[in-house]
Formats: C-alpha cells, sequence, structure tokens
C-alpha cells in the first residue's frame, strides 16, 4: 500500500506532457501542488540557464487558479528570480502583454483555455509576449524532476488592465469605433474575458452599446465546457435570435485568447469565417504581409490569401508553430481553426478581445454584417464553405493507434474521390473540389478528431458520418 501511494505522490516525469499549448490535467488528479512546483521548478532553472531575471504569472477562473498561481510564483522566487503575480484573474492575452511591457525573460499562465471545467493548466510565455515555442518546451520538459523545497521569497503585485489597454487602443481605428452607436454582444462563458471588453470600451470612451452574458466569473463556466463552439453557445444564440443585423456577438474561451462568434438570427458564424473577414479587413486597411494558417484551417484562407497576392504557409496544428513564424517577421496574420488568430502589430500571440475590436471595425470600415462581408468572399473566390469537426473518445491510446492505422489507405467516402493525400499533421484525404477529411490523433488522450471542409452541409455531415462508419465507431 505504502508503494502504491509513493507512485501516486511522485508520478513519474512521463505523466507531465505539454501538448499543443501547455501542460494541462485534472485537478486533484495529475495537476496537483507538488506537480505544478516540478513544472515551475524546471522552468526556473532554465530560465536561470538563459540568464533570466524577471518572470510574470497569472492565472484564469477555475477552481483553485489564484492558489496554483500562488504556488508557482513561490516556487519561481524562492530560485532567485524577480516575480510579479497578477493581482487578479485576466485573459490569456494580457499576461502575455505583461511579459513584453515589463521587459520581462518568461510567464506562466495558470489555465486550461478551453478545457472541461475540472481542468487546469500550466502555459509557458516567452520573453517576446507569446506562446513558448517547441523548443523552449523541450528544454523545460528535461528538467523535470521531483518538487523542489522552497523558502518564502518576494513576490511582487501586478496590474495592467490600463496599459494593455493603452496598447491595444493603438492597433485600433478609435474615430471608426467610436461613430459606431450600435449594439455588441459580449459572451465570456464565464471565463477570464469577464468584464474586459465592457472596461475597455469605457477606457476608449466608446459609445457602442456593449451587452454582457455570463459576466461574472464562475469556476464551472455556467454548465458548459468554455470553447466558443455551437454546443456551448446555446444561451446567446438563443438571445441573437431576435436581434437584425449587423449586430453580433463575441464569444471568448476560457482565458479569452481565442474568438468565436454568433451573427444575428443566431447564426453560429465559425472560426474559418472570422479570420477570412479578418485577412479581408487587414488588407483593407493597407496592411501586408505573410498569411499562416495551421493544417485543419478552411481552404477559404489558401484562395483568398492568392487572390490578394499574400503568400501563404501551412503549419502543424498549434499555436506555437505560428508563434515561431511571427517570430521570424513580416506576418499579416496567423490563426488555427480552433479560433486562436494572431495580427501583425499586435504580440505573437491569439487575442480574442483585440479580435473582437476588429470584427466591429471590419463591420464599421465596409458598412456590412460579418456575414454579409463573408459572402462577398465567397462569391469572389467562387468557393462555398462548410465545415465541421467531430471529436471521438476511444477507451485507450491503444485504440487510437488502431484507428489511426485504418485510415492510412484512402478510398472514395460519401461520393467523393480523393485526390491526394496530405500528411503534414495527421492524415488529410483531398478531394477534387477543394475539400477535405482530417483524421488527427490528440498527443495527449485517446481522442481521434476528425474534420471535414466540403461545398454544402448535406456533404459534410455525409462524409463524417461514412468516416465513423469506416472507424468503426
Amino acid at each position: 500500500m505504502e508503494e502504491a501511494m509513493q507512485a501516486v505522490s511522485s508520478p513519474s516525469k512521463t505523466s507531465i506532457k505539454f501538448g499543443t499549448d501547455g501542460w494541462r490535467a485534472v485537478i486533484g488528479d495529475q495537476f496537483t501542488f507538488d506537480n505544478v512546483a516540478r513544472v515551475a521548478q524546471a522552468y526556473a532553472e532554465y530560465l536561470l540557464e538563459q540568464q533570466g531575471k524577471k518572470v510574470v504569472v497569472g492565472y484564469d477562473t477555475r477552481f483553485m487558479a489564484p492558489r496554483f498561481a500562488q504556488k508557482v510564483a513561490g516556487v519561481l522566487a524562492a530560485n532567485g528570480l524577480e516575480v510579479y503575480l497578477c493581482k487578479s484573474y485576466l485573459p490569456t492575452p494580457v499576461l502575455s502583454f505583461a511579459v513584453k511591457h515589463l521587459e520581462a525573460d518568461g510567464g506562466v499562465m495558470i489555465t486550461a483555455s478551453h478545457n472541461p471545467p475540472e481542468y487546469l493548466g500550466f502555459k509557458i510565455k516567452g520573453s517576446y509576449g507569446g506562446s513558448a515555442t517547441p523548443a523552449l518546451v523541450s528544454e523545460v520538459e528535461k528538467r523535470l524532476g521531483p518538487p523542489p523545497r522552497t523558502a518564502s521569497a518576494t513576490v511582487h503585485s501586478l496590474d495592467v488592465r490600463k496599459a494593455y489597454y493603452d496598447f491595444i487602443a493603438q492597433q485600433l481605428d478609435l474615430e471608426a469605433l467610436r461613430s459606431y452607436t450600435g449594439v455588441i454582444y459580449h459572451d465570456s462563458l464565464g471565463g477570464a474575458g469577464a468584464g474586459w471588453l465592457a472596461g475597455f470600451v469605457k477606457h476608449a470612451g466608446l459609445k457602442l452599446e456593449l451587452r454582457e452574458l455570463h459576466a461574472v466569473p464562475d469556476p464551472m463556466f455556467y454548465g458548459v465546457n468554455p470553447e466558443p463552439v455551437p454546443q456551448n453557445q446555446f444561451t446567446v444564440m438563443t438571445v441573437l435570435k431576435a436581434e437584425q443585423d449587423p449586430v453580433f456577438a463575441v464569444v471568448n474561451d476560457g482565458d479569452a485568447d481565442r474568438i468565436g462568434a454568433v451573427l444575428a438570427g443566431g447564426i453560429h458564424f465559425n472560426s474559418h469565417q472570422i479570420f477570412a473577414v479578418l485577412l479581408k479587413h487587414l488588407h483593407r486597411k493597407g496592411r501586408t504581409g505573410r498569411v499562416v494558417k495551421t493544417f485543419s484551417t478552411s481552404k477559404v484562407i489558401d484562395k483568398l490569401a492568392q487572390r490578394l497576392g499574400l503568400p501563404l504557409l501551412v503549419t502543424p496544428i498549434g499555436f506555437k508553430y505560428i508563434t515561431d513564424e511571427m517570430l521570424k517577421g513580416d506576418v499579416l496574420i496567423g490563426g488555427e481553426e480552433s479560433g486562436g488568430i494572431g495580427v501583425a502589430g499586435h504580440l505573437p500571440e491569439r487575442d480574442g478581445l483585440l479580435n473582437a475590436l476588429l470584427l466591429l471595425e471590419s463591420v464599421v470600415y465596409s458598412g456590412k454584417s460579418l456575414g454579409e462581408q463573408f459572402a462577398e468572399i465567397e462569391a469572389e473566390l467562387g468557393f462555398k464553405h462548410t465545415y465541421n469537426r467531430i471529436d471521438l473518445h476511444l477507451p485507450s491510446m491503444g485504440h487510437l493507434e488502431e484507428a489511426m492505422a485504418k485510415v492510412q489507405t484512402p478510398k472514395p467516402i460519401a461520393g467523393q474521390q480523393v485526390s491526394g493525400v496530405e500528411t503534414l499533421d495527421g492524415i488529410k484525404w483531398i478531394f477534387a473540389d477543394s475539400g477535405w477529411l482530417l483524421f488527427r490523433a490528440s498527443g495527449t488522450e485517446p481522442v481521434l478528431r476528425v474534420y471535414c471542409e466540403a461545398q454544402d452541409e448535406k456533404t459534410v455531415g455525409a462524409i463524417l458520418s461514412e468516416a465513423q462508419k469506416l472507424l468503426g465507431l
């Protein structure tokens, strides 16, 4: 019995594994104070070896997040680092801004982003104010060891709300935004974005009417997973049914680095559509540069970039790969299927709050609703976008491997002929009409994600249904 207890209290190094953006685990299971301290110690050792001196720590609205953040801050400070702990919950992009604003050598955000309420996580930020690169994460993982013994050390309190507002204001046309006197909704889902967009509206003197939903932080996210997808947007979609264009709602995930949108009439406006509208808007403002997208993002981005004469790069899935490209420079916009989008002039980071304001700016500039803007893009490209994704939860990682083995060799599906296969991240079957079907295994849990884009909803539904049958699920 003692040996079993020891195994639980001192898990192996492999029990902590960073995914596409940080390490996440269930609170009280693997996400314990001891494990969090181990990761904090590994990060401290990395920073010190890089001659780092200063680090910022923030947290979201999840259960025990402030306590875990205090633990991280204490470990970092005990290693001799100058540590700043944000005095209240804040969005991840604000923590990233704080790193850059203070000229710190790195940052930690205690958040599980869009994961279910029982999860918490540890996101590392580079000195550049963005997601840790794969190389940085690898260096931290190498240094994982036993929980450190820490002594008390000074931790400084930090509030960067006003400084962040001033920073994003520089990237917006405030005169145009102040001319808008209509309504916009903001649903934070009870996450770290709660109150932050309303705060900016007041700070910038905007005249619009901002109507907040789920604005009071809630560790249970009002009974849904804090991800801006239709199944979690019942309330906002119901409220928007009674509205008319150009009114829309922006929805953020649990740490407000991602964005979703709902149009008047209660219509879901997906992340690919948001990406396309923002790309067209930034180009309209006279900005230029490379367009970067992840492997699971719509072909509409490829076609729009080509039409605008902008170079396109496709990366594996995970915003850290986009961060790598943004650090190289000359990136106009980079985005992913999950709603994380970074833009030129900002940090190499996703920001659901800034992107919400840029969407509003696009409405003011164009005089058209978000839906009308995207319909115009489709007409220009001669391409109809329809998309969906299903997540298949399997009994074990072994079952996941078996499922992926079944899709190695492509075959006709739902009347679609496969014209090619791409394997940058998962297995993607390419159809003759520019549609595609992607099978991608999670690297951290037994989940198979199946993505599909085609020219109409009926075809997408048929392809996904047959894909499930093919997998025997």
